[in-house]
């Protein structure tokens, strides 16, 4: 989908108010854990290349983005 075929009809203006709001937000700093996994989807995410640990972190947050209402 291209730029030009996306409705912003409806999105109000950033105004002066609005930057005047809006806030920094960091990420948490990550933390250091030992986990045990099985050795294959270690390999596989090594197989990836480098940043194996943010995309095997990525997987992680996503699983619980979507289970959070399981809670």
């Amino acid at each position: 989908m291209a730029d030009e075929d996306i409705d912003t009809s409806e999105i109000p203006p950033l105004d002066d108010d609005f930057f005047e709001r809006a806030g920094l937000r960091l990420p948490d700093e990550p933390v250091a854990v030992t986990v045990h996994v099985d050795a294959d989807v270690l390999a596989w995410f090594k197989a990836q290349g480098e940043g194996y640990e943010k995309r095997l972190n990525a997987a992680l947050r996503s699983y619980v983005e979507a289970h959070k209402e399981q809670r």
